[in-house]
């Protein structure tokens, strides 16, 4: 069995920045630069980088995308919005993976799964330009048959399944979630699917998560960036690829 990836999501690391410098694009004192704390990911190991470019654009910037776009030595993976605006500029920066989410103003970070079922006819055209760019396409949805079934017809490469009731509940509640990502990966594997997780995976639940079977690829962000303040981020992430291992 091929070991798991990890993509590192830095959308916090543009929360800090945005936190100080909203409205100073340019600013020679703007920190922190996104770009670098990429590549300290990279240099750690980490297999890819994702962002979030939002509608409303409250952490990664558009010149962000394209910047990392020219710099990082493995893969970018665009989530995005089903919004014209930002289908085009992902078709112009052309990622290697996009993972279609879905997208709340009010919400602090996406709080669950993209409906594919119930959204199917308003994704198919946005998925078939992205598959027509040879941009693989993930769907970020629930660990469910059916929003896995209308991912395979959207013509998804792979989908993500979001584990946010997983990490945050305890005891039965928390091994029904457990059971549901577990018999969502087999599912999805069996449909073909490159099975890929993430929301709310830290330093203490990854010991469940890595025995889910068929899991490719793992995007986590805020614990690793909570963990870099302590220790830096090349120690967060080479701290996290390790807890990925299995014992």
């Amino acid at each position: 069995m091929n070991a798991l990836r990890l993509g590192v999501n830095i959308d916090h690391v543009a929360t800090l920045r945005q936190a100080r410098y909203t409205g100073m694009p340019g600013s020679h004192n703007c920190e922190p630069d996104v770009v670098v704390a990429a590549l300290a990911c990279e240099r750690a190991g980490a297999h890819g980088i994702t962002v979030h470019l939002r509608a409303d654009r409250r952490h990664i910037q558009d010149e962000d995308v394209f910047r990392l776009r020219k710099s990082l030595t493995t893969k970018l993976n665009l989530e995005m919005g089903n919004t014209p605006e930002i289908l085009e500029i992902a078709l112009r920066i052309q990622p290697e993976d996009v993972c279609l989410v879905p997208e709340n103003r009010r919400e602090v970070t996406t709080e669950g799964g993209l409906d594919v079922v119930l959204q199917f006819d308003a994704l198919a055209p946005t998925a078939k330009r992205l598959n027509a760019a040879g941009i693989r396409i993930s769907p970020f949805i629930e660990p469910d048959a059916a929003q896995i079934d209308a991912s395979v017809a959207l013509g998804a490469h792979s989908v993500e399944l979001h584990t946010g009731a997983f990490a945050n509940t305890l005891g039965e509640a928390h091994q029904r979630e457990l059971a549901r990502i577990r018999e969502a990966a087999a599912y999805a594997h069996g449909r073909g699917l490159q099975v890929n997780a993430g929301h709310g995976i830290n330093y203490t639940n990854i010991a469940e998560i890595r025995e889910v079977p068929h899991l490719s690829e793992l995007n986590i962000g805020h614990s690793i960036v909570c963990r870099a303040i302590f220790v830096g981020l090349e120690a967060a992430v080479a701290e996290m690829l390790a807890a990925m291992q299995k014992k």
